[in-house]
């Protein structure tokens, strides 16, 4: 299974990590889901590349142009609520994708210990495609590997790229165990090198779905 951590190679997109993290910019909610959408924009980019493609003639005003252009079908699948402004980075590049919308959410029996459920899931027929499985934040893995099964209802994918901004190193062992390793690829814009007490990514960056849009009650 291969796991690219862009953050490895200097690029812009680390500036917008550092933005996503910074305690005293974050707290601008629209910088900050302008930057989780433009982080899903490179990462779409990057993507890209690796991805089937196909060259395709095309009628100018003066001659015919060939053209290297994806084939790819591509289903961008998301985690909400945090995941939205991600999704919408992907689609920017990708706009012929089919989408899909996946609900979990952690349901807490103490202050530490939790639950995973799926609760909604909208989705087009996956089978053959390629599949992309948008989440911002991956602290266990728990959340991924429920929203990947909950999508195996819908078909099978040729291909399954794991999106997420900000990944700890448990989960990206977890979801190695979990997903076909010939067909995954794990993308992340940083690995954070563990979880606390309460599941949260550390140093991370806190709960992207209040900075995004409010303290939910």
């Amino acid at each position: 299974m291969k796991v690219i951590n862009l953050s490895e190679t200097d690029s812009v997109l680390n500036q917008y990590v550092s933005e996503i993290r910074d305690v005293r910019i974050q707290k601008d909610r629209l910088r900050f889901r302008r930057n989780i959408e433009r982080i899903g924009e490179v990462m779409a980019y990057e993507m890209s590349k690796s991805f089937q493609y196909e060259t395709r003639d095309v009628q100018t005003p003066l001659d015919v142009a060939s053209v290297s252009v994806p084939v790819s079908p591509l289903v961008i699948s998301t985690i909400l609520r945090a995941g939205i402004p991600f999704h919408q980075g992907f689609l920017s590049y990708f706009d012929y994708a089919e989408n899909a919308f996946v609900s979990a959410y952690r349901k807490y029996k103490d202050t530490l210990k939790f639950d995973i459920y799926i609760e909604y899931i909208a989705s087009p027929r996956i089978d053959g495609k390629t599949l992309i499985i948008a989440d911002p934040m991956l602290a266990t893995g728990g959340s991924m590997e429920l929203t990947y099964r909950a999508m195996l209802t819908k078909g099978h994918p040729e291909e399954i790229h794991v999106a997420s901004i900000i990944a700890s190193r448990q989960a990206v062992d977890h979801i190695a165990t979990v997903f076909p390793e010939e067909r995954t690829t794990i993308w992340c814009a940083a690995i954070d090198p563990e979880i606390n007490s309460h599941s949260y990514i550390v140093p991370g960056l806190g709960d992207a779905g209040d900075l995004a849009y409010g303290e939910k009650d």
